[in-house]
């Protein structure tokens, strides 16, 4: 238990401790915090109580602008950090507790806080890892005998996304433009997108890196991943499919892509994993492991219209439908000799579960925009309307207490005018 209040429903009791970016009017510099309850504790503040053999030698990272330096550290790092962090935080500790010009300065309601991405992020990877969504896709598209690829049960199918395009939950986004053809007869149109989507996913940050041409096996890949975000990758249904052949997303997907601000350490995480989904055929053997790496993670989606007054749920998944883990995704990115950074994102893909409500976009909730998503009072949606809201929220079920991630949200807005 901690000193600091933390209600029953919190997402951030002292079980989870996650890692942001965040400033304040009074302090506009960007710096590293912890969530606690309602509180933010900045680290830069008290960097110097972090005294263990290896942090008392990089304190220096707490006062950085970005969790990078300390992704960079290592697990090694990462785990000090998280007991020193505990222990302060506890209600039989006195070193934070009895100080309270120190707490005085430390802690800052999150209320009163700005979030910034938590990273400087090099690179992006999306993922196609939930079976139900790559068949329901496939189905809809090239029918249930060919739903999925020849490829897909072999290995972990990706794309290399737009990094420079990914923003922190709150950021309005613009709808896009570009070119489409919806009827197959007739050349196509140039505009803004019609059939504006979202996409639930979850995503991970890598720590250390690995050097060009040298893989990452398997049995290390855990030493390389440092925490969790929700994800919302937006998603233009009718732009991608014009140009998605034969080169994969490009216009359709690089506009936007939200993920929440706090990053849930795999420290946290790790109470609630269950065992890794029976894979047939099974993988070759460098994606081949043992080690349970899926989680039970509860997430949700809503939407709230500009004439509604509340948000309405339209989805409610679980990250443990993945196929691949994230393992295997690390793995599998690296085996080329493909070199990875510290602050590098991989996303899970569109996270889809086996019934209807459980399916993470909104291309599958209404099947191709065939069936109405009803939201109540005479609302219904296929796709995005301008001035919609999406929130996504997700969390782990403990005995008293949850492990959440916050909320990954943002509102569309018209497109921009075209000539």
């Amino acid at each position: 238990m901690s000193f600091v209040s933390v209600a029953p429903d919190s997402d951030f009791p002292i079980q989870n401790l996650p890692y942001g970016v965040f400033s304040t009017t009074a302090n506009p510099r960007s710096r590293i915090g912890v969530a606690i309850g309602d509180q933010i504790l900045d680290l830069s503040i008290i960097k110097h109580l972090f005294a263990g053999p290896i942090l008392s030698k990089h304190q220096d990272v707490f006062v950085q602008p970005t969790l990078n330096n300390f992704m960079a550290l290592g697990q090694g790092a990462w785990k000090e950090a998280r007991a020193n962090l505990q222990t302060l935080l506890s209600a039989s500790h006195a070193r934070l507790r009895d100080d309270a010009e120190l707490r005085k300065r430390a802690f800052i309601p999150q209320a009163q806080a700005t979030m910034h991405l938590p990273a400087v992020i090099g690179d992006y990877t999306d993922f196609y890892s939930s079976r139900q969504h790559a068949s329901n896709v496939g189905i809809m598209f090239r029918g249930k005998d060919n739903a999925l690829m020849p490829n897909w049960l072999h290995l972990p199918v990706g794309y290399h996304g737009r990094a420079s395009s990914i923003v922190v939950s709150g950021t309005p986004i613009r709808r896009p433009v570009g070119q489409m053809r919806p009827d197959d007869s007739k050349p196509p149109v140039f505009g803004p997108s019609k059939l504006l989507d979202i996409e639930l996913e979850m995503a991970f940050f890598v720590g250390p890196g690995n050097n060009l041409g040298e893989p990452i096996p398997i049995n290390k890949a855990h030493e390389h991943i440092f925490g969790m975000v929700l994800m919302n990758d937006w998603s233009s249904r009718d732009i991608q499919r014009w140009e998605y052949v034969p080169l994969g997303p490009f216009l359709g997907k690089s506009f936007a892509t939200t993920i929440s601000p706090w990053v849930v350490p795999m420290d946290a995480l790790m109470p609630f994993v269950i065992p890794n989904a029976e894979q047939d055929p099974k993988p070759l053997p460098y994606l081949r492991h043992d080690q349970p790496y899926t989680f039970d993670i509860n997430l949700f989606v809503a939407l709230k219209g500009e004439n509604m007054i509340q948000p309405v749920p339209i989805c409610k998944s679980n990250f443990k439908h993945m196929y691949w883990t994230m393992l295997q995704q690390l793995a599998h990115h690296t085996v080329n000799g493909c070199n990875l950074r510290p602050g590098d994102l991989l996303a899970s893909g569109t996270i889809s579960g086996p019934e209807p409500e459980s399916f993470g976009s909104m291309l599958e909730l209404s099947w191709r925009g065939t069936q109405a998503i009803e939201l109540g009072y005479s609302n219904t949606r296929r796709f995005l309307q301008d001035g919609d809201e999406v929130i996504i929220t997700g969390y782990c079920q403990g005995d008293g207490f949850r492990v959440g991630f916050g909320q990954c949200s943002g509102k569309v807005l018209p497109a921009l005018p075209t000539a």
